[in-house]
């Protein structure tokens, strides 16, 4: 994402008309006022405590707010929600490029368009599956399992381009699979004390997790394989992933998806309507959010602080679940958080030290650069 200083309008600054009737010192006045909010600007543009704590806002509100969307007893239409957020974020990105704001999103490219097809399928893949698993799961079990996508991800990259899996790696993944353990374990406990009806849901929910898992590994080395022949900038990836999704959910809410009057009334009960409908704007708006902050934190600041604070987002992530949902508070839900946090953060140190001994070590292979946008899809892949 480039990085834009002066090429923003402000109002009341000189551009070019004269008022022949303002006296002199005013005029000069108004010219220093918004060279003061440009500077302000400029100064948080280059925060880096500022891109950090956006980040970790966006992805926080993100996933309590999807969870707050989907968690209605009656909700069955998550078919239409992605198409929402997919409108909303294309819409997004059309207007901030007429505002001048994105200058980097190139014209449409049929056959671009053709060869991150596939990509997109997958994408859709992954969220649809992850807002069933959110669905029937609590944001704590789901956030902690999520970890292990990373798992799945480590080793298609040793199979596939060649990747590594260090002794500090391979702790961190025991880990993860023991918070996961304990996590379902503390589930499992929690549901066979209520009914029947929630024993199933949680199987319903584990099932759905299961084929995210699988679908957002696949997404990402996919999206890492095809990548390298596109030229994206990040703004063309969104724009790519957002759009091609929406003519394929329309199809198939459509198709599979109940849009009666009755079931909509269901889906949308009158006490909760406006704030359902303002919670599926903020989420594909907060999507484009997240992939800003995601190249703001990485501009600002370096890949290996935007990866650290990937993984200490999982805490405060799991604990929003708590505080905000009736997500059970055990003893075993409470260590498989902290377990799944000090995972996290072993596997970020472990890809520092292998970032580190790689610098250490003459390149034999030309690696490709991620770009932001595929950090923070990657990212996203595992939050």
């Amino acid at each position: 994402m480039s990085d834009k200083k002066s090429d923003d309008y402000y109002p009341g600054r000189d551009n070019g008309e004269k008022e022949h009737f303002i006296p002199a010192a005013p005029a000069f006045a108004a010219r220093e006022a918004p060279a003061a909010v440009s500077d302000s600007l400029n100064k948080i543009n280059q925060s880096p405590g500022l891109s950090v704590l956006a980040y970790c806002l966006s992805s926080i509100s993100m996933t309590v707010v999807n969870k707050y969307v989907v968690s209605g007893s009656k909700f069955n239409m998550p078919l239409m929600y992605l198409g929402i957020q997919n409108g909303v974020g294309v819409a997004a990105i059309l207007a901030c490029k007429q505002l001048g704001l994105i200058t980097t999103l190139a014209p449409f490219d049929t056959e671009k368009a053709k060869k991150w097809l596939p990509i997109s399928f997958l994408l859709l893949g992954m969220i649809f599956t992850g807002t069933k698993a959110l669905q029937f799961l609590s944001v704590p079990v789901y956030t902690i399992f999520k970890n292990l996508t990373i798992i799945v991800i480590a080793y298609g990259e040793v199979l596939w381009f060649g990747g590594q899996v260090t002794s500090m790696i391979l702790l961190s993944f025991g880990l993860m699979v023991v918070s996961s353990i304990i996590a379902a374990w503390s589930d499992v406990q929690h549901a066979a004390t209520q009914s029947s009806a929630a024993m199933s849901t949680l199987n319903a929910g584990y099932a759905w997790m299961f084929l995210n898992v699988l679908c957002s590994s696949t997404f990402v080395l996919g999206m890492r394989k095809v990548i390298r022949k596109m030229n994206f900038s990040d703004w063309d990836t969104m724009f790519y992933n957002n759009f091609l999704t929406i003519p394929i959910i329309i199809v198939l809410t459509f198709l599979i998806e109940d849009w009666s009057s009755e079931n909509l009334a269901r889906n949308f009960p009158i006490e909760s309507r406006n704030s359902l409908l303002i919670g599926m704007v903020y989420s594909g708006l907060c999507a484009i959010f997240i992939s800003y902050c995601s190249a703001w934190c990485i501009r600002v600041t370096s890949s290996t602080t935007y990866s650290m604070v990937g993984a200490l987002n999982k805490l405060p992530i799991a604990v929003s679940g708590l505080v905000f949902f009736d997500a059970p508070v055990t003893f075993g839900s409470v260590s498989a958080i902290i377990l799944g946090f000090f995972s996290g953060i072993v596997y970020t140190w472990g890809k520092v030290q292998m970032k580190e001994q790689s610098k250490m070590s003459l390149p034999t292979t030309n690696r490709p650069v991620m770009s932001a946008s595929a950090k923070s899809n990657n990212d996203a892949a595992n939050s």
